[in-house]
């Protein structure tokens, strides 16, 4: 981060994008983020989805045990009416959140709101997770956060589901993820090389 995002916005907001695989610290980020804002005496609001209740439904939490007290809300249209005089506003778990939350983090901005988003970027097949790449688009700052491959210590971008559970959505801890490094991620128990290639083509034929 540069340095004029941790400063009071003059006359315009702006937009903060914290992503990455879980475990790579990005509620801990968002935490740290909002904490110096209130240390500067700048009114904070945070927001979670109403689907994760891993730590308490009313506050944030990292895995290393930061906490933030947060509100609860089932759709992104519930935001802008409980935001009030905050300046900052912080959301974490953008991921779990309709496609409605990128006009609302822009409707902010544009009224002069600080906006601090964390979430996922991929989901656990590799597949970009709405809506986090259409506010990565639209942010001015995008922090990418890796974390440590459990496997062999490189950096790891990826979330590796390791429970036999169906569906893109599924919240959970240590007992249903791990980091992985790109070499060491598999969506499946198919080649993770080969199941991301494009219909149609063969890897070890337009390699060989």
């Amino acid at each position: 981060m540069v340095g004029h995002p941790h400063l009071t916005p003059q006359g315009v907001g702006w937009v903060e994008v914290i992503t990455g695989c879980m475990f790579s610290g990005k509620t801990e980020e968002l935490i740290g983020r909002l904490r110096r804002a209130q240390y500067a005496r700048q009114p904070v609001v945070v927001f979670k989805p109403r689907i994760d209740v891993r730590y308490a439904k009313d506050s944030v939490g990292s895995h290393s045990g930061h906490r933030m007290r947060s509100i609860q809300v089932e759709r992104s249209d519930e935001i802008i009416p409980q935001v009030g005089d905050a300046m900052v506003v912080g959301v974490d778990e953008a991921q779990f959140f309709d496609p409605g939350l990128v006009q609302v983090v822009d409707l902010l901005a544009n009224r002069g709101k600080r906006v601090i988003v964390a979430g996922l970027d991929l989901d656990y097949r590799g597949v970009p997770f709405e809506p986090l790449p259409h506010l990565m688009a639209m942010a001015e700052y995008v922090t990418k956060k890796l974390a440590i491959c459990v496997i062999c210590g490189n950096p790891a971008d990826r979330s590796q589901r390791i429970i036999d559970v169906g569906g893109q959505v599924l919240v959970g801890e240590a007992e249903a993820y791990e980091a992985r490094c790109r070499l060491h991620w598999s969506p499946s128990r198919f080649d993770p090389i080969q199941e991301r290639l494009p219909l149609g083509m063969n890897l070890a034929e337009d390699l060989g």
